[in-house]
C-alpha cells in the first residue's frame, strides 16, 4: 500500500505544495473557461471544453517540468513545443474556401493559441499576468469582435445602397 500512495503523491512533497499545484491547475481550468464560454456564446467550433483543455494540458506540461527539476533551458523546450504544438491544432481549426476566397477559422486559432499561452503563465505561477492577457483576449473576442461586425454590416448596406464603402 505504501508503494501505491508513493506513486500518488510522487512529485509532490508537501501538502503545501499539493494546494499550489491544484491552484494553478484549477485557475488555469477557469481562464480557459472564460475564452470558452465565449466562443460556446458566438457558435464556434472550438468552445468551452476545448479551450479548458488547452489552458490545462499547457499547464500541466509546464508545471511537470519544474516539478521534475529541469533546468530552465529544458522548460523553455516544453514551452516551445507547446507553442508548436497549438499551431497545428490551430492550423486544423482554419479552413479556406477557395470558391469564396475567404479563410476562416483564424480567430478560433489565435484563441486557441492565446488560451496556451495564459496556461503557460499559470504553469510558470505568473497567474495575474495569466489573469490579464485572458481579460483582454476576452475583450478583443467579445467587444471588438462587435465593433468589427457592426462595420461590415455597415459597409454591406452602403454597398446595396449603391455607395461604395470608406
Amino acid at each position: 500500500m505504501d508503494v501505491l500512495w508513493d506513486e500518488l503523491t510522487s512529485g509532490i512533497p508537501s501538502w503545501g505544495e499539493f494546494a499550489r499545484v491544484l491552484i494553478r491547475l484549477l485557475f488555469s481550468a477557469a481562464l480557459g473557461a472564460v475564452v470558452g464560454i465565449q466562443r460556446e456564446r458566438t457558435g464556434k467550433p472550438a468552445g468551452l471544453r476545448t479551450h479548458m483543455l488547452v489552458a490545462l494540458g499547457s499547464t500541466l506540461f509546464v508545471l511537470v517540468s519544474l516539478e521534475a527539476g529541469m533546468p530552465v533551458a529544458d522548460t523553455s523546450r516544453v514551452v516551445q513545443g507547446i507553442a508548436t504544438g497549438i499551431g497545428f491544432i490551430g492550423a486544423g481549426a482554419i479552413l479556406k474556401l477557395a470558391s469564396e476566397r475567404e479563410v476562416h477559422g483564424l480567430t478560433t486559432a489565435a484563441g486557441i493559441w492565446m488560451t496556451a499561452a495564459a496556461g503557460v503563465a499559470v504553469g510558470t505561477g505568473r497567474l495575474g499576468i495569466a489573469a490579464l492577457s485572458i481579460l483582454f483576449t476576452w475583450t478583443i473576442l467579445a467587444i471588438v469582435g462587435r465593433v468589427e461586425y457592426r462595420i461590415e454590416k455597415m459597409k454591406s448596406i452602403a454597398k446595396i445602397g449603391g455607395e461604395e464603402p470608406k
